[in-house]
């Protein structure tokens, strides 16, 4: 996100606009956590991780007394319009409170690193999360090579695959597992049993925590309740996956993006997230890109079983 907010911050007063920042999102909104941000208040920031703004939930923001508090400081710091990054909760939050308050211009940034919303090819944050399970796996599988096991790991999704999916693919994982199709545990161990036939004595099994037969943990044990000979460990990668130095790809995107904001809002376009669809910046209403569902990539999934033979 911070290369995001780097790009807004420089667009802005390329234009001669006023730019300022609030902290820990809606949370910060309502309590007036705003300052006014200078070309150097970005300096150093593009390749740390995470956001210098900080983030936070809100259930304040939730209540019309919230939005009108959050709105109140708006005016008092005559803020004209805003651009949040985020995902579905962000943006639903910004429905609600142009809705409220006289269709006030926002514009969204997709920031998620589970790549899940509708109206971008990826999201800020996806390249960088994938590159992370990436450099763990290929840790791990040195482990499961030297002792001869099947390692089970699990990666971040509760409703989205794609960071399973590009790391399963990138790493060479044996087997990728995610929420977007059907888990057959019989058909996954005897895939694993051919393996063994083939004297292929390791693995890597990538799943998605929200698969529909639990996360690694719980598939471990029922594959190994169907194959006890094989020697099975399991790995939860959890919030290294939400850090880390961003990677080129998700630099370059968030630079398009948090550019192409200003220019969108300077035109008069508003009540939109942007993303960038075949290298183009494209606008997709809040309600669109929180409501209609991403297509899975289920060809890179096809080619990732057809590698691991």
């Amino acid at each position: 996100m911070n290369a995001a907010i780097r790009a807004i911050v420089r667009t802005a007063i390329s234009e001669n606009l006023d730019v300022y920042g609030v902290y820990r999102g809606y949370e910060g909104l309502i309590d007036g956590e705003i300052t006014k941000m200078e070309s150097h208040s970005v300096s150093n920031i593009i390749q740390r991780g995470g956001t210098i703004l900080k983030s936070a939930r809100s259930k304040r923001f939730m209540t019309p007394e919230g939005r009108a508090r959050a709105y109140e400081n708006l005016l008092n710091n005559s803020i004209d319009a805003l651009v949040v990054i985020g995902g579905n909760g962000t943006f639903t939050g910004a429905v609600e409170f142009a809705r409220e308050y006289n269709d006030y211009p926002v514009v969204g940034l997709p920031g998620t690193i589970d790549n899940d919303l509708y109206g971008t090819d990826y999201t800020i944050g996806f390249d960088t999360a994938v590159h992370t399970v990436v450099e763990a796996v290929d840790k791990i599988r040195d482990t499961a090579t030297s002792h001869n096991r099947l390692f089970f790991i699990e990666v971040m999704g509760r409703d989205s695959g794609y960071i399973a999916l590009f790391s399963g693919v990138a790493a060479g994982a044996e087997y990728i597992i995610v929420p977007e199709t059907k888990t057959y545990l019989d058909n996954i161990a005897r895939l694993l049993k051919y393996d063994l036939r083939k004297n292929k004595t390791s693995g890597i099994v990538i799943v998605a925590e929200g698969d529909d037969q639990g996360g690694a943990s719980q598939i471990a044990e029922k594959v190994k309740e169907r194959l006890p000979e094989i020697d099975t460990r399991v790995t939860i990668l959890g919030h290294i996956q939400r850090g880390g130095t961003p990677t080129p790809n998700d630099r370059v995107l968030a630079g398009i993006l948090g550019n192409s904001s200003v220019k969108a809002l300077r035109e008069g376009h508003h009540g939109v997230m942007l993303g960038l669809v075949d290298k183009k910046v494209v606008e997709t209403t809040f309600e669109d890109a929180i409501r209609k569902k991403k297509d899975f990539y289920f060809g890179l999934l096809e080619l990732a079983r057809t590698l691991a033979i």
